[in-house]
Formats: C-alpha cells, sequence, structure tokens
C-alpha cells in the first residue's frame, strides 16, 4: 500500500507532498515551451521583478514580437488580474509578451538575454518555479503546490525515467527563492519521509 504523506513544512513553507513524491524534469523539444503560451493569464511577479524587468527592457526588446512590443507600449510589462495579481502582460489572451521563438519553439526572452550574460535578472520567480505555484498564506506562511498540466505530459514521463523528483529538478529555482539552508532542509526533510 502506498504511503499517503501529510502537508510538509520546512520552516515558513508550506509544500504539497507531491513535490517530493512526483517526477519531473522539462522536456522543450516535446512540448514546445507551451507553458508560456496556454494559460489565462500572466505569470505572477512582484513589484521587485516588475522593476527588474523595465530594467531589462531595452535589451531585450528586439526579441519581442511587434504585437508583444504593442500590448507593452499600451499597459506595461505587468498589470492586475482578475484575480487581484500582479502578472506579466499576455498578448491576445495567450502569449507571455516576453516570448520569442526559435525553432519553433518558445523561450523566454529575458531568460535568453541573462543566459547570454546581457542582463542580470533571468526571469519572474513563478516562471523559474513552475510546475510549482506559490501563494502566499498570511502570518509569513508560504504554500507551494504542484500545478499537474496536460501540456506538461512529457515532462512527468522524462522526469519518472530520470526518477527526478520534482523538487530536486527545481533546486535552483528553490535555492534562488528561499536560500540554501532552507533548500538543504528541504532535502533532510525528503530522505527522511521517503
Amino acid at each position: 500500500m502506498k504511503k499517503i504523506l501529510p502537508i510538509i513544512q520546512v520552516g515558513d513553507v508550506l509544500l504539497s507532498p507531491d513535490i517530493l513524491t512526483k517526477c519531473f524534469c522539462c522536456d522543450i523539444s516535446a512540448c514546445g515551451g507551451i507553458c508560456c503560451v496556454e494559460g489565462d493569464a500572466g505569470a505572477p511577479v512582484t513589484m521587485e521583478e516588475v522593476c527588474e524587468i523595465e530594467n531589462s527592457l531595452d535589451v531585450v526588446w528586439d526579441d519581442l514580437s511587434a504585437s508583444a512590443q504593442s500590448v507593452i507600449d499600451k499597459q506595461g510589462v505587468a498589470y492586475v488580474d482578475s484575480d487581484g495579481d500582479m502578472v506579466t502582460s499576455i498578448v491576445g489572451g495567450r502569449d507571455c509578451v516576453f516570448t520569442c521563438y526559435e525553432n519553433g519553439i518558445c523561450l523566454c526572452a529575458l531568460e535568453r538575454k541573462y543566459r547570454q550574460g546581457k542582463i542580470p535578472f533571468c526571469k519572474p520567480i513563478s516562471c523559474a518555479l513552475y510546475p510549482i505555484r506559490e501563494k502566499s498564506l498570511g502570518n509569513g506562511l508560504v504554500g507551494l503546490n504542484y500545478n499537474e498540466w496536460d501540456v506538461c505530459r512529457s515532462a512527468v514521463t522524462l522526469g519518472e525515467k530520470k526518477g527526478l523528483p520534482i523538487y530536486r529538478f527545481l533546486k535552483d529555482p528553490l535555492i534562488r527563492r528561499f536560500g540554501e539552508e532552507w533548500y538543504q532542509q528541504l532535502e533532510e526533510t525528503a530522505v527522511a519521509l521517503l
């Protein structure tokens, strides 16, 4: 019988047990980067990230589509969605304004320039942490949940093939968001529970 794990707490972070038990490894060649296109709103961003994005805009501008440039000219790099969350602007109800395409694969223009060493900001932490979604729970607590989505089926298959749990696949972004010490505690918790 499979063991059912409760919600896990590491510091001020409550995690869905799926983050420890389910496998995931992006397979962009299979999905084409569809997670930056599909959805009903842009990626959640903080005000600090909006400032970083605005500071990077001149460098990424030429990589953006004319439609994305027009949206940014009209409403900026982000807006408040129907849930009251600040999110990246989108084009035509779909694409994040920072999508760019290379050989039929959707990429993030911000991340591409970051990897080229041209800007210091990579991309919003909500994008880097995907398929984990973060929610502020109040009193300093943060909740992390696995957002299981059909468009990521190939990532689940590849993760299972590699035996790569979500929290290990997302080690670097989790450290970026919560710190090295917190991640070490997460690793220790995972080993103790599993």
